[in-house]
């Protein structure tokens, strides 16, 4: 098959944005790089949520709950490749340092068609961590994250410290230092 150069062109911006919009190739932007809504969450309050964990039958979990511990909450999708990548990543992190105050939320930010895959997608890529549906997508109404994956790590007195858009290789190293940084205060 013979493509012609326009069909080419809508191709490659077809594949590009596919890929920008799970965060392909993004890791933690540097300030100037940050879109200017996630800039505004670093180093103010985190906003509270509730969300229904689904691996609970619809136990709730408030992060206000959770003053006093380090908090990494990630928004991530089914759709979305990157996050296949960042997953056992977190559960890593999750494992080695939840017993010295580290929580992880994965909140799927998946199409109510898409529900019943958010379990089995977590199973399949090793997460332990608490998984919730942002249904009416509130939390994300809140956070604003710009792309699938983004992570937001809250300290223990509730403040977001960090903010990770996309994933890449090597996220996870600089995740681990930042979290050891902050349960060490």
């Amino acid at each position: 098959m013979r493509m012609t150069y326009p069909a080419l062109l809508l191709m490659g911006a077809t594949l590009l944005s596919w890929t920008t919009a799970c965060g392909a190739g993004l890791g933690a932007a540097s300030d100037a790089e940050r879109p200017s809504d996630v800039g505004s969450l670093l180093g103010n309050p985190a906003p509270d949520f509730s969300v229904k964990l689904l691996a609970r039958r619809g136990a709730q979990l408030s992060l206000n709950d959770l003053r006093g511990q380090v908090v990494v909450v990630d928004f991530w999708g089914t759709y979305c490749g990157p996050c296949k990548q960042e997953m056992p990543k977190l559960q890593a992190l999750s494992a080695k340092y939840s017993s010295a105050g580290l929580r992880v939320i994965g909140v799927s930010e998946d199409e109510p068609e898409d529900k019943d895959k958010i379990l089995g997608f977590a199973d399949a890529h090793g997460a332990k961590f608490a998984i919730a549906w942002d249904e009416d997508r509130s939390v994300a109404h809140r956070y604003k994250p710009d792309t699938m994956p983004s992570s937001y790590t809250i300290d223990r007195r509730g403040i977001v410290r960090y903010v990770h858009v996309g994933y890449r290789a090597g996220d996870d190293a600089t995740m681990e230092k930042e979290v050891q940084g902050l349960l060490t205060q």
